[in-house]
C-alpha cells in the first residue's frame, strides 16, 4: 500500500488573486458603512490625502481621506477627537490590509468640539494671549478699514452699507473663505497681508467677519493660527464672528468683539452726523462763552471808571502853563545870584600883592627848613661813596698784584691759566705789580731774560685777564 497522498480536485489561488477577491467581497459588502470613533496618529501628505487611525478601546481601523474630501471638512481633524466617518471598507492589496476609505467626517457632537476648545482656551490663555495689557485701542477716525472675510455673502453687504450710512470712509476687503479646512490658513493670510502692508493704503483698523453658523462652521476661528495671527497684528482688530450669541477664541484676542458684522462697522466709525451736530453744539457753546466772557470784560472794564484821554491831560497841561509863567521870573533870580557870587570872587592889585607875599613867606620857611635836611643827606651820600672807593681800590687790578699775584700769558697775548699750556709756549710774559718779565719755558732750552716794563699807574684799575 503506498503512502502518496491522494490527488485532490482543488484548483490553488495566486495571492494576488485571492487579496483581488477578498477585495471585491469586501467592499461589495461593506459599500456603506458609519463609523465612529477616536482620531488617533493624523497624517495630512503633500498630496492633500489624510491618513489616520479610527481607534476605540479594542480595535483599530486604518482610514484614508482623499484630498478633495479634506477640503470640505468644516473643522480641522487633530488627534484625539471624537468622530462619526462615513465611507466604505476596501483592502490594500500590497499589504492585504482592510481600510475604510471616508467620504465624510463630522465630529461626534458638539461635546467633542467644545472640549477641544476649552482644551485650547487654557493654553491660550496660559500663554498669556488673552490679557487685557494686550489690548489696543482703536482709532476713532480711521481712514481705512481692512475687512477679512468672504467677498461674495451678505457680509460685507451689511458691512459697508453701514459704513456708508455712518462715516464713509475706504475700505479694502481681503478675500478669504470663512468655512472649511483651508479657511483658518485664507484669514491668517488676510490679517498678516495687512500688517505687511506700507504707504497710505496700510489700514487704521481690521475687521474680521462672518455669519452665524453651526460650532462646525466656525471651526476656524477657533484654529491657533487664526487666533496668534490677531495676537501679533500691529493694526487694532475687531472680531465679529457668528451672532452675539456664538463665541471663538478669535473674540477673546481681539481688541474688540463686536456681536455682528454690522455691530463691527458701528464700533469701526462713528456717526458723521453726530459728529456734525456734536461739532455744531460745540461751536455754540465756545460763542456763548466767548459772549459771556467779553461781556464781563466790559462790565469790569466799566467798573474800573478810567477817565477819558483828555481828563487825564488837563492837569499836565494846567502845570505846564504853570511852569512857563514862572520862568522868567526864575531865570532871572537866578542870573542875580550868580552876578553877586562873581563880584565876590572878583581880585583886586593890592590883594593879589598880598598873597604874593605870603607865598614867597612860605618858600623861605620851607628853604630854611630843607638846608640841615640837604646837608645831612649829601654828607651820607659822601661817606657811601668813600667806603666804596676803598672797597674798589682794595679789589683793584693792581692792588691785587701787590699782594703777590702775577700774570701770565704766552706770545700771542692769550691768558695762560694751567701749567700744560705753559710748558708747550715758545714764550711767556709774566705781568708783577711793578712790570712785565718775557720768560721762555724750561722745555725749551734757553735762559730767560727779564726785561721789566714800566707798571701801569696806580690810580688806573687795570684787567686782571
Amino acid at each position: 500500500m503506498s503512502d502518496a497522498p491522494a490527488p485532490s480536485n482543488d484548483a490553488a489561488l495566486s495571492v494576488s488573486d485571492l487579496a483581488a477577491s477578498l477585495k471585491r467581497t469586501i467592499e461589495t459588502n461593506f459599500d456603506h458603512v458609519v463609523v465612529r470613533g477616536e482620531l488617533g496618529r493624523v497624517t495630512i501628505a503633500r498630496s492633500g490625502h489624510m491618513y489616520c487611525d479610527l481607534k476605540d478601546e479594542k480595535a483599530v481601523l486604518n482610514t484614508v481621506m482623499w484630498k478633495g474630501q479634506v477640503d470640505r471638512l468644516p473643522f480641522r481633524p487633530e488627534e484625539g477627537l471624537e468622530v462619526i466617518a462615513t465611507g466604505r471598507l476596501s483592502i490594500y492589496e500590497g499589504r492585504s490590509n482592510y481600510q475604510m476609505i471616508a467620504s465624510s467626517m463630522r465630529p461626534a457632537g458638539a461635546g467633542a468640539l467644545m472640549a477641544l476648545l476649552e482644551e485650547r482656551k487654557k493654553k491660550l490663555a496660559a500663554e498669556g494671549l488673552f490679557a487685557a495689557e494686550h489690548k489696543k485701542q482703536l482709532p476713532f477716525l480711521p481712514r481705512t478699514i481692512g475687512v477679512v472675510t468672504s467677498p461674495t455673502g451678505a457680509v460685507i453687504r451689511d458691512i459697508l452699507h453701514r459704513i456708508r450710512d455712518r462715516f464713509p470712509v475706504r475700505v479694502i476687503v481681503w478675500p478669504a473663505l470663512v468655512q472649511g479646512d483651508q479657511a483658518a490658513a485664507q484669514v491668517t493670510a488676510g490679517i498678516r497681508g495687512f500688517n505687511a502692508m506700507t504707504g497710505p493704503d496700510r489700514p487704521d483698523v481690521l475687521i474680521v467677519a462672518r455669519g452665524g453658523g453651526s460650532i462646525e462652521d466656525l471651526w476656524p476661528f477657533n484654529e491657533e493660527i487664526v487666533v496668534r495671527a490677531a495676537f501679533e497684528s500691529e493694526i487694532p482688530l475687531i472680531s465679529a464672528v457668528g451672532h452675539e450669541t456664538d463665541t471663538t477664541l478669535i473674540d477673546y484676542v481681539s481688541d474688540a468683539r463686536a456681536p455682528t458684522p454690522t455691530g463691527a462697522a458701528e464700533i469701526a466709525v462713528p456717526v458723521r452726523q453726530d459728529l456734525l451736530l456734536q461739532t455744531g453744539e460745540q461751536g455754540e457753546r465756545l460763542k456763548r462763552a466767548l459772549a459771556r466772557r467779553t461781556g464781563q470784560a466790559k462790565d469790569k472794564l466799566a467798573a474800573a471808571r478810567l477817565p477819558r484821554p483828555e481828563t487825564l491831560l488837563q492837569s499836565k497841561r494846567q502845570r505846564l502853563d504853570y511852569a512857563a509863567a514862572t520862568l522868567p521870573r526864575a531865570a532871572l533870580a537866578l542870573t542875580q545870584k550868580a552876578r553877586v557870587r562873581l563880584s565876590h570872587l572878583a581880585l583886586s592889585p593890592a590883594s593879589l600883592r598880598s598873597e604874593i607875599r605870603t607865598s614867597k613867606q612860605r618858600l623861605r620857611d620851607v628853604a630854611v627848613r630843607a638846608r640841615p635836611a640837604l646837608t645831612r643827606l649829601m654828607l651820607q651820600r659822601a661817606t657811601a661813596l668813600a667806603a666804596q672807593g676803598k672797597l674798589l681800590e682794595t679789589l683793584s687790578y693792581q692792588a691785587t698784584l701787590s699782594r703777590g699775584f702775577a700774570i701770565v700769558r704766552d706770545d700771542k697775548g692769550r691768558l695762560v691759566r694751567s701749567a700744560a699750556p705753559a710748558a708747550s709756549a715758545e714764550a711767556l710774559r709774566v705781568t708783577f705789580a711793578d712790570g712785565d718779565v718775557d720768560v721762555v719755558p724750561a722745555s725749551g732750552g734757553s735762559e730767560t731774560h727779564p726785561k721789566s716794563r714800566k707798571s701801569p699807574s696806580k690810580g688806573t684799575q687795570g684787567s686782571l685777564f
